[in-house]
């Protein structure tokens, strides 16, 4: 079943608090009684990828993660970690990957995972995302990868992103009011 690497990468997620809990629950529910998951056209909602995206060096010597990449986003107007549609790719952490290279520019992105190589998952999220021309209201099912870029690499902004930037956590947190961004901000997992 297409479904199942994804069950099993949520099955062995231990999210960081009761909130991030119940919604790895009612994730794994939704794609478990939805093949259709991974389709933008699924009229409820679908599963989206996005990235945490943290300096190449975080993980290596340094205690925490200091500096994240937000955009900000041009249809939502706020700041956000790179993310979107999976649009039929059961891979989510490709699609991570492939959404922070589309909406960065930036090339040199490495996911990290396990000590294997394999995925891992760094946070899962539901949230609405409100109506929009014939779009209806809908529900991102959001699985988010942590991924790795080089610090002196240029941005290339494009049509979805009005702005790209490295923050500190304090500046990234004074800048949104979204808990999810707070949860990942609070997150020492390096």
């Amino acid at each position: 079943m297409h479904r199942e690497p994804l069950l099993n990468l949520l099955r062995q997620y231990r999210p960081a608090d009761p909130e991030e809990q119940e919604m790895t629950a009612r994730t794994i529910d939704f794609v478990e009684k939805s093949p259709a998951c991974f389709e933008r056209s699924l009229p409820g909602g679908h599963i989206t990828g996005s990235a945490w995206v943290v300096e190449q060096k975080a993980h290596q010597s340094q205690p925490a993660i200091s500096r994240i990449v937000l955009i900000h986003h041009r249809k939502l107007d706020r700041w956000l970690q790179p993310g979107g549609h999976a649009d039929g790719d059961p891979d989510v952490a490709a699609v991570a990957l492939r959404e922070a290279q589309e909406e960065t520019g930036l090339k040199n992105l490495k996911l990290i995972g396990r000590a294997d190589g394999s995925p891992a998952i760094f946070d899962v999220d539901i949230h609405t995302i409100p109506a929009r021309g014939d779009v209806p209201e809908h529900l991102h099912y959001d699985i988010r990868f942590l991924v790795e870029a080089d610090p002196e690499e240029v941005f290339r902004a494009n049509h979805e992103t009005k702005d790209i930037q490295w923050f500190s956590l304090e500046k990234a947190e004074s800048l949104t009011k979204d808990a999810s961004i707070f949860r990942m901000i609070r997150k020492n997992w390096v």
